[in-house]
């Protein structure tokens, strides 16, 4: 027995030392890590540091300014607070791995949470003596779609939706803001099909060229040698670089790459590990697009700008869930389709693009794309004040968001699913009103 034992510890300390030695890290990996951190399990210094684990500065280095803009309803300034020591004696939420602790799929629920289900008790308790909406309701309940995260609750607060409560299904005018597309060079003429500057030795298309020169790089005065040198002599044809990276693209696009790196599309670059494939990902998608390595020519036609090329034909290309298959049949298509050939106004068709990659205000007044397609992606009502309200009020964006077949269809059609937060909001509005009354 005793020499079994040695036999087997022998192999598999041999077995764990040939795989460090080859980099096979996925050999280390206790279990299975949650959606939002399988692209970079292999890059386990990402988040454990040697003797230390996983430290709350790794959680942080990708997540801190996301939660801070989203205004977080449970910082951890609030459980430092001495008056609450006794409630982190229960649940710890002073460290993100309290409730996030990878490698545990049996335990992972929706967000990554570890925590049992209702694990709001600890603080809430007393919840339904408070808020009378709230009495008898079950405290596994707390984070149903539409009524509370623990992170992010601006667009489901009770004083948010008090604001919007009669807004109608849909808007007077949904339209979106509209796009800074390119920025012309005052004063000094586009470039014209002449004026590239790729060396002689380096042949391009004439194709490439014409659909260059009707780029917004030309009309912004951007050359060739701008992209494929980088700062290199024009005439110096052995570093000619013919597939710029996104650092290059960087250069000048430093908002979108940040988004596209602190995505799933970008996330293993940020790590600096090969870039993501379709093949890699967990959601369905096409074969014939397994192997194509992602980055920004990925999305965007390289010399050419189609918007329904980087809006729906990019994403369609690979992604090949319910969702985005009934996509082309919807009425958010037809409305984009209608917008590119000029029947509606600019700004009212609805791509994928419009909502997994929002619009933002950006310095200066200008509005960009976000490209963290997963910035308002989980949970779900994160869209809602960065893409429903656009077009919809907030009662309908919280039924459409919950009702999981309407979301399969790409809601093309009527919620069937209602979410009693916004008539908890009416019933409280109208008992105020009656304790006015004379």
């Amino acid at each position: 027995m005793f020499l079994a034992a040695v036999i087997m510890s022998t192999t598999l300390a041999g077995y764990l030392a040939w795989a460090w030695q080859r980099d096979e890290r996925s050999a280390f990996l206790p279990g299975t890590t949650t959606h939002g951190h399988y692209q970079i399990e292999l890059a386990c210094d990402a988040c454990h540091s040697p003797f230390e684990g996983v430290t709350q500065e790794a959680c942080e280095s990708c997540h801190a300014e996301e939660l801070e803009l989203a205004d977080d309803s449970h910082p951890r300034s609030k459980f430092t607070d001495p008056r609450n020591a006794d409630r982190i004696e229960r649940v710890d939420a002073r460290a993100c791995v309290t409730c996030h602790v990878e490698h545990r799929p049996a335990l992972a629920g929706l967000m990554g949470v570890t925590q049992p289900s209702d694990y709001c008790f600890h603080c809430h308790s007393d919840i339904g003596d408070e808020r009378p909406t709230h009495a008898g309701l079950p405290f596994d309940g707390c984070q149903a779609v539409g009524c509370h995260n623990f992170h992010d609750n601006r667009a489901l607060h009770e004083d948010f939706l008090e604001k919007h409560v009669d807004e109608p299904w849909l808007r007077r005018e949904p339209r979106l803001a509209l796009l800074r597309t390119s920025r012309p060079v005052p004063d000094r003429d586009p470039l014209q099909v002449a004026d590239h500057d790729a060396p002689s030795g380096i042949r391009v298309a004439e194709a490439t060229i014409d659909d260059w020169q009707r780029s917004a790089h030309a009309d912004a005065r951007v050359n060739c040698s701008d992209c494929h040198l980088a700062g290199e002599s024009a005439d110096d044809e052995e570093d000619w670089n013919p597939a710029p990276d996104h650092e290059v693209c960087a250069s000048c696009h430093e908002r979108p790459v940040k988004g596209f790196l602190a995505g799933h599309h970008g996330m293993r670059l940020a790590q600096g590990m090969e870039p993501m494939r379709p093949g890699d990902a967990r959601l369905p998608m096409r074969p014939e697009a397994g192997d194509r390595a992602l980055d920004c020519g990925s999305c965007h036609t390289v010399h050419a700008y189609d918007r329904e090329v980087a809006a729906v034909d990019a994403c369609l290309g690979c992604h090949d869930d319910d969702h985005s298959r009934a996509y082309t049949a919807s009425s958010h298509a037809q409305l984009f389709r209608s917008e590119l050939l000029g029947e509606v106004p600019e700004g009212t068709g609805v791509s994928c693009a419009t909502c997994h990659m929002p619009r933002e205000k950006a310095p200066r007044g200008v509005f960009t794309v976000q490209h963290n397609q997963n910035d308002n992606l989980r949970p779900n009502e994160k869209m809602i004040r960065s893409v429903c309200q656009n077009c919809h009020g907030i009662g309908f964006a919280i039924d459409a968001l919950a009702d999981s077949e309407l979301v399969g269809r790409n809601f093309d059609g009527l919620p069937s699913v209602h979410v009693e937060s916004i008539d908890m909001v009416r019933r409280k509005i109208a008992a105020a009103n009656v304790s006015r009354a004379p």
